[in-house]
């Protein structure tokens, strides 16, 4: 392990005049890894996107996140941070990609309903101007197309049962949702253990739901699917208008997860056959390519991929995962040439991972015409130490446009913080 004040360079007055003063210094470079930390923002109750959402203006250059106050701006690579709008703000939803727009949800009755209704809105980051777009009489919107004409999102038609709708409520201080309940045995359930719980009973409650779009310009509301399944994690493609990824939600061994579907209902596909009992795939996302579906694939018996689905070609990459690779979620960077992870038990770290594509002739050959998978592997590098990060917090990491950050949550000091780390290694 290096010492701490090796390779410092710039940061090193920075480290010592903070361990002179007794305040924590707002950057660093971690003594794992040698890459250089900065805390964004540490106010309580700040919340970053979900890995999914995208948090950066169309330039790049600023980073959206919320604070109890509002929604704030970071400049991306500095790091300073500002408030452009000062409103009890619901969720916030993600930035436009054509304008630097962000949409975001107030809650008419000023309560924590994780699936109620909701006001609709977007900010223009320049002017601070605020245009109602739709009032919701449920459910979340999750999406912007790649032209910003459209919103999606999911919506219940019935209620859930109330015992069901009790649990999964955001924390007001975290963002996070809380899950609990008792074992056969009596006694309390971890965290992991309850949600488990709480997911085979949603999923088994069958509630009939709907995705939905709305125009961003009439606010005009329009059915793009229903099921009794439980949908969730609708994504649109981010250079197709049309096409959107959603999920058939719950237990990942008891669901086919992953489809498209256009935005008129029409060609809905599986993305993803199973083909061994208890296999499990999920935490799905659009490559940048927009055509390209990431996901987690676990099979039994150990084996792990970073599975990845060209909707247009059909073709299929797979790259084995080591133990020590697995991530709660994985994204890619926007060259699409490396991706991230931000760890787990068996390696807390947030990483980069270069691939290593299996090309060689002998791989390359196809049986009868059919296309077979494509393998390789992934090389790690470490980029932040997570060893003191409790789970129960998701990291949730976004590469910034440039390529230079990764921008991620932990509660590495003891309370949820935004952190930002340089992904070329400090000299």
């Amino acid at each position: 392990m290096r010492s701490r004040f090796i390779g410092l360079g710039l940061f090193a007055p920075l480290l010592l005049a903070a361990a002179t003063s007794g305040k924590p210094a707002r950057e660093w470079t971690d003594a794992t890894t040698g890459h250089r930390i900065v805390r964004v923002d540490d106010r309580p109750g700040n919340y970053g996107l979900y890995f999914n959402y995208n948090p950066f203006t169309p330039d790049g250059r600023r980073m959206v996140y919320l604070t109890p106050e509002g929604i704030r701006v970071a400049n991306v690579g500095s790091w300073t941070t500002r408030l452009v709008l000062k409103e009890k703000v619901d969720r916030l939803l993600f930035v436009g990609n054509r304008a630097p727009i962000a949409y975001y949800t107030t809650n008419p009755t000023g309560g924590t309903e994780n699936e109620g209704p909701s006001v609709v809105w977007s900010v223009d980051l320049d002017t601070g101007k605020r245009r109602r777009i739709a009032d919701l009489p449920g459910g979340r919107i999750e999406a912007i197309n790649a032209d910003d004409s459209l919103l999606a999102g999911h919506y219940e038609l019935e209620p859930p049962p109330p015992a069901i709708a009790a649990q999964g409520k955001r924390d007001p201080k975290t963002g996070s949702p809380g899950y609990s309940g008792t074992g056969p045995d009596g006694r309390p359930l971890s965290f992991a253990e309850a949600k488990a719980q709480w997911m085979d009973a949603r999923l088994a409650a069958g509630v009939p739901m709907e995705i939905f779009s709305i125009d961003i310009r009439t606010g005009q509301r329009r059915s793009i699917t229903r099921s009794k399944d439980w949908l969730n994690h609708v994504q649109f493609s981010p250079t197709d208008p049309t096409l959107l990824m959603y999920c058939h939600e719950g237990p990942w061994q008891q669901v086919d997860r992953i489809w498209t579907i256009r935005t008129d209902g029409s060609a809905k596909t599986k993305v993803h056959q199973r083909s061994f009992q208890g296999e499990i795939a999920g935490h799905e996302y659009w490559a940048p390519d927009g055509r390209t579906i990431w996901y987690d694939l676990i099979q039994p018996q150990g084996g792990r991929w970073l599975a990845g689905h060209d909707v247009v070609s059909g073709a299929r990459r797979w790259y084995a995962l080591r133990p020590d690779q697995g991530s709660y979620h994985f994204s890619s960077s926007p060259d699409g040439r490396t991706f991230s992870g931000d760890g787990g038990n068996d390696g807390k770290y947030i990483s980069l991972f270069h691939p290593r594509p299996d090309d060689s002739p002998r791989a390359r050959t196809t049986l009868d015409g059919d296309r077979l998978i494509a393998t390789g592997t992934l090389d790690t590098e470490r980029l932040a130490d997570l060893s003191k990060h409790d789970y129960t917090l998701e990291p949730n990491q976004h590469f910034t446009p440039d390529g230079k950050w990764l921008v991620y949550r932990s509660n590495i000091e003891g309370k949820p913080a935004i952190y930002a780390v340089e992904v070329a290694e400090g000299k």
